[in-house]
Protein backbone atom coordinates (compact mmCIF):
# COMPACT_ATOMS: atom_id res chain seq x y z
CA UNK A 1 0.00 0.00 0.00
CA UNK A 2 1.41 3.38 -1.04
CA UNK A 3 2.31 6.05 1.42
CA UNK A 4 -0.35 8.71 0.80
CA UNK A 5 1.00 10.79 3.64
CA UNK A 6 4.33 11.48 1.89
CA UNK A 7 4.98 15.23 1.92
CA UNK A 8 4.48 17.17 -1.32
CA UNK A 9 7.74 18.50 -2.73
CA UNK A 10 7.59 22.26 -3.18
CA UNK A 11 10.07 24.50 -4.94
CA UNK A 12 12.96 25.58 -2.80
CA UNK A 13 13.19 29.28 -1.98
CA UNK A 14 16.34 29.59 -4.11
CA UNK A 15 14.79 27.82 -7.13
CA UNK A 16 11.75 30.08 -6.98
CA UNK A 17 13.89 33.20 -6.69
CA UNK A 18 16.03 32.19 -9.67
CA UNK A 19 12.94 31.37 -11.74
CA UNK A 20 11.34 34.75 -11.05
CA UNK A 21 14.57 36.58 -11.91
CA UNK A 22 14.92 34.51 -15.11
CA UNK A 23 11.45 35.42 -16.36
CA UNK A 24 11.80 39.07 -15.34
CA UNK A 25 15.21 39.52 -16.97
CA UNK A 26 14.26 37.69 -20.17
CA UNK A 27 11.05 39.69 -20.59
CA UNK A 28 12.65 43.05 -19.76
CA UNK A 29 15.57 42.57 -22.16
CA UNK A 30 13.22 41.28 -24.89
CA UNK A 31 11.01 44.36 -24.53
CA UNK A 32 13.96 46.78 -24.55
CA UNK A 33 15.48 45.18 -27.63
CA UNK A 34 12.03 45.04 -29.20
CA UNK A 35 11.71 48.83 -28.88
CA UNK A 36 15.09 49.21 -30.56
CA UNK A 37 14.10 46.78 -33.32
CA UNK A 38 10.91 48.77 -33.90
CA UNK A 39 12.90 51.96 -34.48
CA UNK A 40 15.14 50.08 -36.93
CA UNK A 41 12.02 48.63 -38.61
CA UNK A 42 13.10 45.08 -37.86
CA UNK A 43 10.76 42.24 -36.80
CA UNK A 44 10.27 42.01 -33.01
CA UNK A 45 11.00 38.28 -33.31
CA UNK A 46 14.67 39.04 -33.98
CA UNK A 47 15.01 41.23 -30.90
CA UNK A 48 13.28 38.67 -28.68
CA UNK A 49 15.51 35.84 -29.88
CA UNK A 50 18.54 38.09 -29.46
CA UNK A 51 17.62 38.62 -25.80
CA UNK A 52 18.00 34.89 -25.21
CA UNK A 53 21.19 34.72 -27.28
CA UNK A 54 22.80 37.49 -25.21
CA UNK A 55 21.86 35.81 -21.92
CA UNK A 56 22.71 32.28 -23.05
CA UNK A 57 25.81 30.25 -23.89
CA UNK A 58 26.63 32.44 -26.90
CA UNK A 59 27.51 35.60 -24.93
CA UNK A 60 26.87 35.81 -21.15
CA UNK A 61 28.37 32.39 -20.44
CA UNK A 62 31.67 33.57 -21.93
CA UNK A 63 31.70 37.15 -20.63
CA UNK A 64 30.40 36.57 -17.07
CA UNK A 65 30.49 32.83 -16.34
CA UNK A 66 29.66 33.20 -12.64
CA UNK A 67 26.61 35.38 -13.31
CA UNK A 68 25.51 32.99 -16.06
CA UNK A 69 25.84 29.99 -13.74
CA UNK A 70 23.65 31.68 -11.11
CA UNK A 71 21.00 32.99 -13.51
CA UNK A 72 20.75 29.86 -15.65
CA UNK A 73 22.12 26.96 -13.61
CA UNK A 74 22.44 23.55 -15.24
CA UNK A 75 19.58 22.17 -13.21
CA UNK A 76 16.81 20.01 -14.69
CA UNK A 77 14.15 21.55 -12.45
CA UNK A 78 15.01 25.11 -13.48
CA UNK A 79 14.99 24.21 -17.17
CA UNK A 80 11.69 22.36 -16.74
CA UNK A 81 10.00 25.45 -15.29
CA UNK A 82 11.23 27.67 -18.12
CA UNK A 83 10.18 25.02 -20.64
CA UNK A 84 6.69 24.82 -19.11
CA UNK A 85 6.20 28.58 -19.42
CA UNK A 86 7.49 28.42 -22.98
CA UNK A 87 5.13 25.57 -23.88
CA UNK A 88 2.07 27.42 -22.59
CA UNK A 89 3.22 30.57 -24.36
CA UNK A 90 3.74 28.89 -27.73
CA UNK A 91 0.37 27.10 -27.56
CA UNK A 92 -1.40 30.40 -26.91
CA UNK A 93 0.64 32.09 -29.63
CA UNK A 94 -0.31 29.39 -32.15
CA UNK A 95 -3.95 29.68 -31.10
CA UNK A 96 -3.93 33.47 -31.54
CA UNK A 97 -2.21 33.04 -34.91
CA UNK A 98 -4.89 30.63 -36.07
CA UNK A 99 -7.59 33.05 -34.92
CA UNK A 100 -6.08 35.79 -37.09
CA UNK A 101 -6.38 33.84 -40.34
CA UNK A 102 -9.08 35.06 -42.71
CA UNK A 103 -10.10 32.03 -44.79
CA UNK A 104 -12.37 34.16 -46.98
CA UNK A 105 -9.29 35.35 -48.86
CA UNK A 106 -8.25 31.73 -49.43
CA UNK A 107 -11.54 31.06 -51.20
CA UNK A 108 -11.32 34.16 -53.40
CA UNK A 109 -8.13 33.20 -55.29
CA UNK A 110 -7.92 29.53 -54.52
CA UNK A 111 -6.58 28.37 -57.90
CA UNK A 112 -3.59 30.73 -58.06
CA UNK A 113 -2.89 30.35 -54.34
CA UNK A 114 -2.98 26.56 -54.70
CA UNK A 115 -0.27 26.62 -57.38
CA UNK A 116 1.91 29.08 -55.49
CA UNK A 117 1.49 27.30 -52.17
CA UNK A 118 1.62 23.76 -53.63
CA UNK A 119 4.92 24.19 -55.47
CA UNK A 120 6.16 26.39 -52.61
CA UNK A 121 5.62 23.40 -50.34
CA UNK A 122 6.63 20.43 -52.50
CA UNK A 123 9.93 21.79 -53.87
CA UNK A 124 11.48 22.95 -50.55
CA UNK A 125 10.10 19.85 -48.81
CA UNK A 126 11.81 17.60 -51.35
CA UNK A 127 15.06 19.59 -51.25
CA UNK A 128 15.02 19.55 -47.45
CA UNK A 129 14.51 15.78 -47.28
CA UNK A 130 17.30 15.24 -49.84
CA UNK A 131 19.64 17.52 -47.88
CA UNK A 132 18.83 15.66 -44.65
CA UNK A 133 19.65 12.33 -46.30
CA UNK A 134 22.96 13.58 -47.73
CA UNK A 135 24.22 15.35 -44.60
CA UNK A 136 26.70 13.22 -42.62
CA UNK A 137 25.34 11.90 -39.34
CA UNK A 138 28.41 13.29 -37.59
CA UNK A 139 27.24 16.80 -38.50
CA UNK A 140 23.55 16.40 -37.72
CA UNK A 141 23.96 14.27 -34.61
CA UNK A 142 20.24 13.47 -34.96
CA UNK A 143 19.18 10.08 -33.77
CA UNK A 144 15.50 10.87 -33.18
CA UNK A 145 13.67 10.54 -29.90
CA UNK A 146 13.97 7.49 -27.76
CA UNK A 147 10.77 6.05 -29.12
CA UNK A 148 11.90 6.01 -32.76
CA UNK A 149 13.86 3.11 -34.11
CA UNK A 150 14.80 1.34 -37.34
CA UNK A 151 13.67 2.81 -40.64
CA UNK A 152 11.32 5.20 -38.89
CA UNK A 153 14.13 6.64 -36.77
CA UNK A 154 16.45 6.97 -39.79
CA UNK A 155 13.81 8.85 -41.78
CA UNK A 156 12.78 11.21 -39.01
CA UNK A 157 15.56 13.80 -39.35
CA UNK A 158 15.34 14.20 -43.17
CA UNK A 159 11.55 14.54 -43.00
CA UNK A 160 11.81 16.99 -40.13
CA UNK A 161 14.33 19.08 -42.07
CA UNK A 162 11.98 18.97 -45.07
CA UNK A 163 9.13 20.33 -42.94
CA UNK A 164 11.41 23.07 -41.59
CA UNK A 165 12.33 24.06 -45.16
CA UNK A 166 8.76 24.23 -46.49
CA UNK A 167 6.92 26.20 -43.78
CA UNK A 168 6.00 29.88 -43.99
CA UNK A 169 4.81 32.22 -41.25
CA UNK A 170 1.53 34.04 -41.79
CA UNK A 171 2.10 36.45 -38.83
CA UNK A 172 5.49 37.52 -40.21
CA UNK A 173 4.17 37.79 -43.79
CA UNK A 174 1.17 39.84 -42.67
CA UNK A 175 3.29 42.16 -40.49
CA UNK A 176 5.81 42.78 -43.30
CA UNK A 177 3.03 43.51 -45.80
CA UNK A 178 1.29 45.82 -43.31
CA UNK A 179 4.47 47.74 -42.50
CA UNK A 180 5.18 48.20 -46.23
CA UNK A 181 1.56 49.19 -47.06
CA UNK A 182 1.25 46.14 -49.32
CA UNK A 183 -1.50 44.32 -47.45
CA UNK A 184 -4.18 45.78 -49.75
CA UNK A 185 -2.34 44.91 -52.98
CA UNK A 186 -3.40 41.79 -54.88
CA UNK A 187 0.07 40.28 -54.62
CA UNK A 188 0.01 40.87 -50.86
CA UNK A 189 -3.35 39.14 -50.55
CA UNK A 190 -2.13 36.24 -52.66
CA UNK A 191 1.00 35.84 -50.52
CA UNK A 192 -1.16 35.87 -47.40
CA UNK A 193 -3.58 33.29 -48.84
CA UNK A 194 -0.77 30.96 -49.91
CA UNK A 195 0.79 31.42 -46.47
CA UNK A 196 -2.45 30.28 -44.82
CA UNK A 197 -2.36 27.07 -46.88
CA UNK A 198 1.31 26.60 -45.97
CA UNK A 199 0.56 27.07 -42.28
CA UNK A 200 -2.22 24.46 -42.23
CA UNK A 201 -0.12 21.94 -44.18
CA UNK A 202 2.93 22.65 -42.02
CA UNK A 203 1.14 21.90 -38.74
CA UNK A 204 -0.24 18.65 -40.11
CA UNK A 205 3.18 17.57 -41.40
CA UNK A 206 4.86 18.54 -38.13
CA UNK A 207 2.31 16.44 -36.28
CA UNK A 208 3.07 13.38 -38.45
CA UNK A 209 6.84 13.77 -38.13
CA UNK A 210 6.49 14.22 -34.35
CA UNK A 211 4.60 10.94 -34.23
CA UNK A 212 7.47 9.30 -36.10
CA UNK A 213 9.99 10.75 -33.66
CA UNK A 214 8.15 9.25 -30.70
CA UNK A 215 7.74 5.86 -32.36
CA UNK A 216 3.95 6.21 -32.79
CA UNK A 217 3.99 6.26 -36.59
CA UNK A 218 5.05 2.77 -37.63
CA UNK A 219 3.08 -0.05 -39.20
CA UNK A 220 -0.49 0.22 -38.01
CA UNK A 221 0.40 3.52 -36.39
CA UNK A 222 0.34 5.19 -39.81
CA UNK A 223 -3.32 4.34 -40.26
CA UNK A 224 -4.17 5.35 -36.70
CA UNK A 225 -2.38 8.69 -36.99
CA UNK A 226 -3.99 9.52 -40.33
CA UNK A 227 -7.38 8.48 -38.96
CA UNK A 228 -6.79 10.72 -35.94
CA UNK A 229 -5.89 13.65 -38.19
CA UNK A 230 -9.04 13.16 -40.27
CA UNK A 231 -11.13 12.68 -37.13
CA UNK A 232 -9.85 15.88 -35.53
CA UNK A 233 -10.44 17.84 -38.74
CA UNK A 234 -13.96 16.43 -39.10
CA UNK A 235 -14.77 17.20 -35.47
CA UNK A 236 -13.64 20.80 -35.89
CA UNK A 237 -15.80 21.19 -39.01
CA UNK A 238 -18.87 19.72 -37.26
CA UNK A 239 -18.41 21.96 -34.20
CA UNK A 240 -17.78 24.90 -36.53
CA UNK A 241 -21.09 24.33 -38.35
CA UNK A 242 -23.10 23.86 -35.16
CA UNK A 243 -21.66 26.99 -33.57
CA UNK A 244 -22.24 28.96 -36.77
CA UNK A 245 -25.95 28.17 -36.64
CA UNK A 246 -26.14 29.09 -32.96
CA UNK A 247 -24.24 32.33 -33.52
CA UNK A 248 -26.57 33.32 -36.35
CA UNK A 249 -29.60 32.82 -34.10
CA UNK A 250 -28.14 34.66 -31.13
CA UNK A 251 -26.37 37.39 -33.08
CA UNK A 252 -24.43 39.66 -30.75
CA UNK A 253 -26.93 39.45 -27.89
CA UNK A 254 -24.89 37.07 -25.73
CA UNK A 255 -21.61 38.78 -26.58
CA UNK A 256 -22.81 42.03 -25.04
CA UNK A 257 -23.42 40.26 -21.71
CA UNK A 258 -20.04 38.50 -21.59
CA UNK A 259 -17.08 40.35 -20.06
CA UNK A 260 -13.96 40.31 -22.28
CA UNK A 261 -11.86 38.94 -19.40
CA UNK A 262 -14.20 35.97 -19.05
CA UNK A 263 -14.14 35.49 -22.81
CA UNK A 264 -10.33 35.53 -22.84
CA UNK A 265 -10.20 32.94 -20.04
CA UNK A 266 -12.61 30.72 -21.97
CA UNK A 267 -10.49 30.99 -25.13
CA UNK A 268 -7.34 30.06 -23.18
CA UNK A 269 -9.04 26.98 -21.72
CA UNK A 270 -10.31 25.96 -25.18
CA UNK A 271 -6.84 26.28 -26.73
CA UNK A 272 -5.11 24.32 -23.97
CA UNK A 273 -7.74 21.57 -23.89
CA UNK A 274 -7.64 21.24 -27.68
CA UNK A 275 -3.86 20.95 -27.52
CA UNK A 276 -4.18 18.30 -24.81
CA UNK A 277 -6.69 16.42 -26.98
CA UNK A 278 -4.47 16.18 -30.06
CA UNK A 279 -1.50 15.33 -27.86
CA UNK A 280 -3.48 12.47 -26.31
CA UNK A 281 -4.17 11.16 -29.84
CA UNK A 282 -0.43 10.98 -30.51
CA UNK A 283 -0.43 14.15 -32.61
CA UNK A 284 1.46 17.38 -32.00
CA UNK A 285 -0.18 19.60 -29.36
CA UNK A 286 0.44 22.66 -31.55
CA UNK A 287 -1.96 21.23 -34.13
CA UNK A 288 -4.83 21.25 -31.64
CA UNK A 289 -4.03 24.82 -30.61
CA UNK A 290 -3.93 25.94 -34.23
CA UNK A 291 -7.26 24.30 -35.16
CA UNK A 292 -8.89 25.71 -32.05
CA UNK A 293 -7.58 29.17 -32.91
CA UNK A 294 -9.12 28.96 -36.38
CA UNK A 295 -12.41 27.97 -34.76
CA UNK A 296 -12.22 30.80 -32.20
CA UNK A 297 -11.40 33.39 -34.87
CA UNK A 298 -14.57 32.50 -36.75
CA UNK A 299 -16.85 33.35 -33.81
CA UNK A 300 -14.83 35.72 -31.62
CA UNK A 301 -16.52 38.89 -32.83
CA UNK A 302 -20.11 37.63 -32.74
CA UNK A 303 -20.42 35.39 -29.70
CA UNK A 304 -17.04 35.07 -27.94
CA UNK A 305 -15.44 38.39 -26.93
CA UNK A 306 -12.03 38.63 -25.32
CA UNK A 307 -9.81 37.65 -28.26
CA UNK A 308 -8.35 41.16 -28.58
CA UNK A 309 -7.43 41.23 -24.88
CA UNK A 310 -5.87 37.77 -25.09
CA UNK A 311 -3.92 38.68 -28.22
CA UNK A 312 -2.47 41.74 -26.48
CA UNK A 313 -1.20 39.79 -23.46
CA UNK A 314 0.11 36.89 -25.57
CA UNK A 315 2.04 39.14 -27.96
CA UNK A 316 3.39 41.42 -25.22
CA UNK A 317 4.26 38.83 -22.54
CA UNK A 318 4.08 35.18 -23.52
CA UNK A 319 5.56 35.50 -27.01
CA UNK A 320 8.64 37.52 -25.94
CA UNK A 321 9.35 35.04 -23.13
CA UNK A 322 8.96 32.06 -25.49
CA UNK A 323 11.31 33.49 -28.12
CA UNK A 324 13.83 34.59 -25.49
CA UNK A 325 13.84 31.03 -24.09
CA UNK A 326 14.30 29.78 -27.66
CA UNK A 327 17.32 32.08 -28.02
CA UNK A 328 18.74 30.75 -24.75
CA UNK A 329 19.09 27.33 -26.35
CA UNK A 330 21.16 28.66 -29.25
CA UNK A 331 24.94 28.51 -29.15
CA UNK A 332 26.45 30.62 -31.90
CA UNK A 333 29.99 29.77 -30.79
CA UNK A 334 29.46 26.32 -32.32
CA UNK A 335 29.57 27.93 -35.76
CA UNK A 336 33.30 28.51 -35.28
CA UNK A 337 33.58 24.95 -36.59
CA UNK A 338 34.04 25.37 -40.36
CA UNK A 339 32.22 22.14 -41.16
CA UNK A 340 29.18 23.26 -39.17
CA UNK A 341 29.31 26.76 -40.66
CA UNK A 342 29.36 25.21 -44.13
CA UNK A 343 26.34 23.09 -43.18
CA UNK A 344 24.52 26.23 -42.02
CA UNK A 345 25.21 27.96 -45.37
CA UNK A 346 23.98 24.91 -47.31
CA UNK A 347 20.75 24.63 -45.31
CA UNK A 348 20.07 28.37 -45.60
CA UNK A 349 20.63 28.18 -49.38
CA UNK A 350 18.30 25.19 -49.65
CA UNK A 351 15.63 27.01 -47.66
CA UNK A 352 15.82 30.21 -49.71
CA UNK A 353 16.19 28.65 -53.17
CA UNK A 354 13.50 26.03 -52.57
CA UNK A 355 10.88 28.53 -51.42
CA UNK A 356 11.68 31.14 -54.05
CA UNK A 357 11.73 28.56 -56.85
CA UNK A 358 8.47 26.95 -55.76
CA UNK A 359 6.54 30.22 -55.34
CA UNK A 360 7.99 31.68 -58.57
CA UNK A 361 7.07 28.63 -60.65
CA UNK A 362 3.60 28.56 -59.13
CA UNK A 363 3.13 32.22 -60.05
CA UNK A 364 4.34 31.72 -63.62
CA UNK A 365 2.08 28.67 -64.14
CA UNK A 366 -0.80 30.89 -62.99
CA UNK A 367 0.24 33.43 -65.67
CA UNK A 368 1.53 36.03 -63.27
CA UNK A 369 4.50 38.20 -64.18
CA UNK A 370 8.10 37.55 -63.11
CA UNK A 371 8.10 40.46 -60.66
CA UNK A 372 4.88 39.20 -59.09
CA UNK A 373 6.55 35.79 -58.80
CA UNK A 374 9.59 37.37 -57.14
CA UNK A 375 7.38 39.28 -54.69
CA UNK A 376 5.47 36.11 -53.80
CA UNK A 377 8.73 34.22 -53.32
CA UNK A 378 10.02 36.92 -50.97
CA UNK A 379 6.83 36.92 -48.92
CA UNK A 380 6.56 33.13 -48.71
CA UNK A 381 10.24 32.88 -47.77
CA UNK A 382 9.66 34.64 -44.44
CA UNK A 383 9.53 31.79 -41.91
CA UNK A 384 9.97 33.61 -38.61
CA UNK A 385 7.66 32.47 -35.83
CA UNK A 386 6.65 29.13 -37.34
CA UNK A 387 10.25 28.08 -38.01
CA UNK A 388 11.19 28.81 -34.40
CA UNK A 389 8.27 26.70 -33.17
CA UNK A 390 9.28 23.83 -35.47
CA UNK A 391 12.86 24.02 -34.20
CA UNK A 392 11.72 23.98 -30.56
CA UNK A 393 9.60 20.87 -31.24
CA UNK A 394 12.59 19.17 -32.87
CA UNK A 395 14.85 19.98 -29.93
CA UNK A 396 12.27 18.80 -27.41
CA UNK A 397 11.75 15.49 -29.24
CA UNK A 398 15.48 14.87 -29.69
CA UNK A 399 15.30 15.07 -33.50
CA UNK A 400 17.65 18.08 -33.46
CA UNK A 401 20.79 18.59 -31.48
CA UNK A 402 21.96 22.04 -30.36
CA UNK A 403 23.99 22.57 -33.54
CA UNK A 404 21.13 21.86 -35.96
CA UNK A 405 18.69 23.74 -33.75
CA UNK A 406 20.94 26.83 -33.92
CA UNK A 407 21.11 26.53 -37.72
CA UNK A 408 17.33 26.32 -38.16
CA UNK A 409 16.79 29.33 -35.89
CA UNK A 410 19.29 31.25 -38.03
CA UNK A 411 17.26 30.29 -41.11
CA UNK A 412 14.20 31.83 -39.44
CA UNK A 413 16.12 35.05 -38.74
CA UNK A 414 17.78 35.44 -42.14
CA UNK A 415 14.66 34.68 -44.17
CA UNK A 416 12.60 37.15 -42.14
CA UNK A 417 15.24 39.86 -42.70
CA UNK A 418 15.53 39.11 -46.43
CA UNK A 419 11.84 39.51 -47.24
CA UNK A 420 11.32 43.32 -46.92
CA UNK A 421 14.15 44.56 -49.22
CA UNK A 422 13.35 42.01 -51.95
CA UNK A 423 9.65 42.86 -51.72
CA UNK A 424 10.46 46.56 -52.13
CA UNK A 425 12.51 45.86 -55.27
CA UNK A 426 9.79 43.70 -56.82
CA UNK A 427 6.83 45.92 -55.92
CA UNK A 428 8.47 49.02 -57.43
CA UNK A 429 8.30 47.28 -60.80
CA UNK A 430 4.61 46.43 -60.56
CA UNK A 431 1.90 48.86 -61.75
CA UNK A 432 -0.37 50.53 -59.22
CA UNK A 433 -3.73 48.88 -58.68
CA UNK A 434 -6.95 49.38 -56.79
CA UNK A 435 -6.62 48.19 -53.17
CA UNK A 436 -8.40 45.10 -51.90
CA UNK A 437 -10.50 45.47 -48.74
CA UNK A 438 -8.65 43.95 -45.78
CA UNK A 439 -10.51 45.26 -42.75
CA UNK A 440 -10.66 41.81 -41.16
CA UNK A 441 -6.94 41.18 -41.40
CA UNK A 442 -6.07 44.67 -40.16
CA UNK A 443 -8.26 44.09 -37.14
CA UNK A 444 -6.53 40.76 -36.50
CA UNK A 445 -3.11 42.39 -36.57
Amino acid sequence: MGDDSAPVQFLSAHALQVFLVQIGVLLLLALLLGRLAGRLRMPALIAELLAGVLLGPSVLHHLLPDASAWLFPRDAQQFAMLDAIGQVGVLLLVGVTGAGLDLRHARSRVSTAAWVSGLGLVIPLGLGVLTGVLLPTALTGASGASGASGASGAATFPLFLGVAMCVSAVPVIAKILLDMNLLERKVGQLALTAGVIDDVFGWFMLSLVSSMATGRLSGGGVTRSLASLLGVAALVVVIWKLCARGAERRGERDARHTHPAAGAALIVSMILLSAAGTHALGLEALLGAFLCGMFVGRFADSSLPGLAALRAIVLSVFAPVFFAVAGLRMDLTLLADWALLGTAVIILAVAVIGKFLGAFLGARISRLGKWEGLALGAGMNARGVVEVMVAMVGLRLGVLNTEMYTIIILVALFTSLMAPPILRIAMKRLPDEDPVSTKAMRAAL
